[in-house]
């Protein structure tokens, strides 16, 4: 039946009526749409046939539908009906007239567009191929012919040019003769062709096409045209091979220089398309050009200023002047010339500048010494385009200093921070002339520059605030102004109001508060929006606290109020709106309330409305949060009660952000408002927070107690809300301190809840005490307690003791040592859990009452169960620290005297030290140098273990005494035992802290004698000054940066494979191979991913990314997993350097994504595969967000190959999801 249809249809298709035929094409398109279309071979060739019969139909609207029918029916006939109907339509292409041709042309491209097969594509492209060239190189053909054979060619090279390799060398020679061509459309699209062939090119061809074209440039004289044309197609082969250019170079950038130099005066495209070339080279050779990045630079700044026809009169500082409109206007049309395409030039000038700013992260002093004054400069660009790029290659070296600098003061003087913060007053003076042009893109750019600059130094405009102000203004207020520049002037004014003193802006309150409250009234949401966020801050800024100010900010109160009122009792606007107004109103209420006293009933009624819409409720409850948290006690009576029970009932939602909001709001009105809240509806709270309460939601978890804790430990609290704790709350904390997994602010919030409940009535110290000992009791469904969990419990312990008094305390000592000396022997729990609780409480108080308690602890030294012994070595270091002068001593001693304890004993130590060094405490003299003895003893210890103990006591105590010990360790560094110089090390790490110390200052100097054992002898060694350096560039960068032209090419030199480290064991029927350099590797590449978080501006990406990166992505799997971190955040911060040799990447994460373990792998093998394929997917995904990647030909056939496997593609999509 459906043979029948179709030949019903094909006959229609050959009438004489053209409707007929128009109707039977529009048939046959729906039919060959349908997934289950199939023809016979002989209804094939017949259609095939009838199709390219009607691309020749002479009504246009048949021809232009059986092109359509090309789209389905490529995929739907066989191979040899393609060939067929391509070389139909070859044929036509050069022989046919105009009409004709133009509908084959498209008819050929829409066949190479929707070939899907390789196979079937290869043979196609490959019968095309020759009539192409044919097109293309006869002498006798039309140029419009050879134009469409070249648009034709172009798209072939683009999807298949590594399937035709075998015609390449034919290809090139046909295609750089058209170079030469009098036809500057042939030679435009040719270039296109050349740089889609040059893709897929050996090296061999691509040296032959980059020496033909340099070499066609140094031949002199040529044509002015053919010269522009070889120079377009230099810049061409650049973008297109990336990397791959950059061994020529060396005669192609002295050659782009001379001739953007030597031009004639009128010759501005030859400099234009230099610049192009030299921008590209840049951005895809970045570790190639570093010869020439000087010139390039100097010449890119010389042409940002190339202006022959015009003499700008304005250079004259003209700040002070005020214009009126007729000047601006008469200014900005002073020359016109219709003919002059400088700008052409200076545009290209200012994209090769952000190329250079975007590509060399470690010039960034150079650009702000040679660069930032001049793009201050041109500011005052005549053309608008221009001027655009001029702001957006400023704000891209903005931004480049806010990713190389984050984290860094501007005080040091030779930081870019502090450079660019010297020229504030000059970019705020040229920025503020721009503000009073008549243009409005010009004024959105200048906002775009100040936004920047705000986020990059927060603080830097403090000066400079009084003659931005007009500007603002305007923007605002002119009716002129689109939406557009408003949201930029809002956006401006909200970032430099939160990040500026609120004394600063006083002056100019009155000048700001009209146009912001003018633009909570417009119509635009985005608008109204961003005026809303910014009247929070000028809140802020009105009074930043309660206490007296002497600015009087009375008479905005009730302009504002209105203005944000009239929004918030708006229903039919934007949710965001909505949303900004109740963020708002929340903080107009909480910072001026006092003098909104007759409006807060009305106010706090419709903000407790909005919290019953579901749409604005997480919004509402957070602005409730603000208001009672306000020093004001604002008058909530009105609506405490049914805000208290609405809050209450949003503790059982599914929304976790709401129910985190919701325990946030609570726990400040309890705070504020407990003598209004009712006992009954605490304990409603109570009931709802015990739910809360697990190890799967930690965060939230510590809301809760955090809130249980406000509750009982308000004074007007019952005893029923007590009773109802302890009764829902503890059963939960005591199943929640089982964890393995409880943690920071939900163990601190654990450990005030039993010190709140044992002030409670009818909750006995006793019987707490109890019920926390018995947690630690091994259960049958949950077996005994984990390590993690024993600490958690000793902590609370501790804490219950203290909150009990010195009574209670001194009893529990009492106990705890009694269960210790009845269990000596035993490897329990409960032995386990009395050490942990005697070292909590001697952290926290003196026991050394209790005469025996330190000989009770180190017999439990003796004991065969290792975590009996680390537990006892912990708890002899805290008791210490509660009794220095009694208890270091002791320890001290016992190191010396007991060879075989020595290992627990300098852990002792070294809890004492820590806790010393956190707390700035000092030792006396006489113990530091016995201290130092002893360890500086053990410095060559054979067991690891001993010497990292030594290491970490070492750096601790070098925090306290700095000035003693930093000298004593760098003698070290010079030790001919490799131990000791690896101890000195690992302890310089262990002394650079994140905090500020005095240390900081007497290391500076030294600390390259550390760091530079990286190239020593022996691998521990190199190991620990690796590790170190990772330390001081995460904590304290400042004292490395200076050295790090000398140590990051000892670093890159660690993350290659040294064949002298690996080695074979021979285990009898099989051997092992073993790398002993493996972690050194590891160790060295994390280096390097924590130096491009805080030294990226000394770092250049170009030169470790190949080869060392490339390195570590073939290397084993615990080096690729940092090795695909570090080409994420490459990726992000310096895409330039990644795009330039992503070719070179694709095969080792190709080989990754496609490893395969073997069939006998065991389960962590197969599951550590798993997590390395996911890893690297994720670099891939950080690739593929790289503006130009799509260059890269294999970087897509990668792309193309994991969306077609689907278990790759599956995974690739959840992780974008992430």
């Amino acid at each position: 039946m459906a043979n029948m249809a179709l030949t019903n249809i094909l006959e229609k298709m050959l009438g004489k009526d053209k409707d007929y035929r128009y109707m039977a094409t529009s048939d046959l398109l729906n039919e060959l749409n349908k997934e289950a279309f199939k023809v016979d071979v002989d209804m094939e060739i017949k259609l095939c046939s009838i199709i390219l019969q009607q691309l020749d139909d002479s009504a246009f609207d048949v021809s232009g539908l059986a092109v359509k029918c090309l789209t389905p029916l490529v995929k739907k006939v066989s191979q040899a009906r393609l060939l067929e109907m391509t070389g139909n339509l070859s044929q036509k292409l050069l022989n046919e007239k105009d009409l004709r041709r133009d509908v084959a042309s498209i008819a050929l491209k829409t066949i190479v567009a929707e070939l899907t097969s390789a196979a079937i594509a290869q043979s196609v492209v490959f019968s095309l191929i020759p009539h192409l060239i044919k097109g293309i190189t006869e002498p006798a053909i039309k140029l419009d012919i050879k134009c469409e054979c070249l648009d034709i060619l172009s798209e072939v090279l683009q999807k298949y040019g590594n399937l035709i390799t075998a015609n390449h060398e034919e290809l090139l020679s046909a295609l750089l003769a058209q170079l030469n061509s009098s036809q500057a459309g042939v030679r435009k699209k040719t270039i296109l062709c050349l740089a889609c062939l040059a893709s897929s090119l050996s090296d061999d061809l691509l040296t032959k096409a980059t020496v033909e074209v340099v070499g066609s440039l140094q031949r002199k004289p040529m044509k002015a045209e053919i010269t522009r044309t070889n120079i377009q197609m230099i810049g061409a082969l650049s973008r297109a091979v990336g990397y791959r250019f950059g061994p020529y170079l060396g005669d192609t950038v002295p050659l782009l220089l001379h001739y953007c130099k030597s031009a004639s005066e009128n010759d501005e495209e030859l400099r234009e398309y230099s610049l192009q070339a030299l921008e590209s080279f840049l951005l895809r050779c970045p570790r190639d050009i570093s010869p020439y990045c000087d010139q390039i630079l100097y010449l890119a700044l010389e042409y940002l200023s190339y202006d022959p026809n015009f003499t700008d009169n304005m250079e004259e500082d003209t700040d002070d002047q005020i214009y009126d409109e007729d000047e601006d206007e008469e200014s900005a049309n002073e020359y016109t010339d219709d003919e002059d395409v400088s700008w052409k030039v200076r545009r290209a000038a200012a994209k090769c500048l952000t190329g250079f700013i975007v590509s060399r992260p470690e010039m960034l002093m150079k650009l702000y010494e040679e660069a930032c004054p001049n793009l201050i400069e041109r500011f005052k660009e005549r053309e608008e385009n221009v001027k655009m790029d001029v702001f957006n290659t400023f704000i891209e070296l903005l931004r480049q200093t806010g990713n190389v600098t984050k984290g860094q003061m501007e005080t040091d003087e030779l930081s870019p921070r502090w450079l660019l913060k010297q020229e504030v007053p000059k970019i705020v003076k040229s920025i503020n002339r721009q503000l009073r042009k008549k243009f409005i893109k010009t004024k959105v750019g200048a906002f775009s520059v100040l936004k920047e600059l705000v986020t990059v130094l927060p603080d830097c405009l403090a000066d400079e605030i009084g003659s931005l102000v007009p500007g603002i203004e305007k923007a605002l207020l002119d009716k002129s102004s689109s939406s557009n520049l408003k949201n930029e002037a809002l956006a401006f004014t909200r970032l430099v109001l939160a990040s500026h003193s609120p004394i600063v802006f006083h002056p100019y309150v009155k000048a700001l508060s009209g146009p912001i409250l003018s633009a909570v009234g417009e119509r635009y949401y985005k608008v109204t929006a961003e005026a809303l966020r910014v009247c929070g801050e000028l809140v802020r800024v009105l009074r930043p606290s309660v206490e007296g100010f002497a600015f009087d900010f009375k008479p905005y109160i009730h302009p504002i109020y209105k203005a944000i009122m009239s929004r918030m009792t708006n229903q039919d606007q934007d949710q965001e709106v909505k949303e900004c107004a109740i963020t708002c109103m929340g903080l107009v209420i909480a910072t001026f309330g006092d003098n909104l006293t007759s409006e807060l009933p009305t106010c706090l009624a419709v903000l407790l409305d909005r919290m019953g819409n579901e749409i604005t409720r997480l919004t509402t409850v957070k602005a409730f949060a603000v208001i009672a948290s306000s020093p004001l006690r604002i008058d909530m009576s009105s609506v405490l009660e049914n805000v208290t029970a609405e809050l209450t009932t949003f503790l059982r939602k599914a929304n976790r952000a709401l129910r985190q909001a919701t325990l946030g709001t609570l726990n400040s009105i309890v705070a504020a408002y407990g003598d209004k809240i009712s006992s009954s509806t605490y304990e409603v709270i109570v009931v709802e927070l015990s739910s809360l309460i697990s190890d799967s939601d930690l965060h939230m978890t510590a809301l809760a107690l955090e809130l249980c804790c406000t509750l009982m430990t308000d004074q007007r609290s019952s005893l029923k809300i007590a009773v109802t704790v302890r009764d829902r709350v503890l059963p939960q904390a005591l199943t929640l301190i089982r964890s393995s997994l409880l943690q920071g602010q939900a163990l601190v919030a654990l450990q005030n809840l039993f010190a709140g409940l044992v002030h409670s009535a009818n909750t006995s110290f006793e019987s707490l005490l109890d019920s926390l000992l018995s947690s630690a009791k091994p259960s049958p469904q949950s077996g005994g307690a984990a390590k993690q969990a024993l600490h958690s419990i000793a902590q609370c312990v501790a804490v219950l003791c203290l909150a009990a008094g010195d009574k209670k305390c001194s009893s529990t000592v009492s106990m705890l040592t009694d269960v210790l000396r009845v269990d000596s022997n035993t490897n329990s729990a409960k032995q386990h859990l009395a050490l942990l609780c005697l070292g909590e409480i001697g952290r926290r108080k003196d026991i050394s009452s209790h005469v025996h308690i330190k000989n009770i602890i180190i017999e439990s030294f003796q004991s065969p169960f290792e975590e009996i012994k680390s537990a006892a070595s912990y708890a002899l270091g805290n008791i210490a620290v509660g009794n220095l002068q009694k208890y270091l001593p002791f320890i001290l001693d016992q190191i010396d005297n007991q060879q075989r304890k020595q290992y627990l004993l300098l852990h002792s130590l070294k809890e004492v030290i820590v806790r010393q060094s956190v707390d700035k405490a000092e030792f006396q003299e006489s113990s530091v140098d016995k201290i130092l003895n002893l360890l500086f003893n053990h410095c060559e210890s054979e067991e690891e273990g001993v010497r990292n103990v030594v290491a970490e006591c070492l750096g601790k105590i070098a925090l306290i005494e700095p000035a003693k010990l930093v000298p004593a360790l760098k003698v070290r560094t010079t030790s001919s035992a490799a131990f000791t110089r690896a101890t000195v090390v690992i302890a310089i790490k262990y002394s650079l802290v994140e905090r500020p110390e005095k240390i900081d200052e007497i290391l500076y100097p030294e600390i390259s004698s550390f760091l530079t054992l990286i190239k020593d002898h022996d691998r521990h060694v190199r190991r620990a000054a690796v590790l170190a350096l990772s330390t001081a560039s995460h904590n304290k960068p400042n004292l490395i940066k200076g050295f790090l032209p000398e140590l990051l090419p000892l670093l890159y030199d660690q993350t290659l494979v040294k064949k002298d480290l690996i080695r074979t064991v021979d285990l009898g029927p099989f051997k092992h191979v073993v790398d002993d350099g493996l972690e050194l590797r590891k160790a060295a590449f994390e280096c390097m991913d924590t130096l491009l978080d805080n030294c990226l501006d000394l770092v250049n990406p170009s030169s470790f990314i190949v080869p060392y990166l490339k390195s570590g992505l073939e290397d084993h799997y615990d080096v690729k997993m940092p090795c695909h971190l570090i080409l994420s955040k490459l990726s992000e911060k310096c895409p330039a350097a990644v795009l330039a040799v992503l070719d070179s990447l694709v095969d080792p994460l190709q080989k990754t994504v496609n490893f395969k373990p073997k069939q006998d792998a065991v389960k962590q093998e197969v599951d550590r595969n798993e997590d390395m394929i996911r890893s690297a997917l994720r670099a891939i995904a950080s690739l593929n967000h790289i503006s130009g990647g799509d260059c890269s030909l294999r970087f897509k056939q990668l792309m193309e190959h994991i969306t077609r496997t689907i278990p790759l593609s599956e995974k690739f999509n959840s992780i974008r999801n992430e």
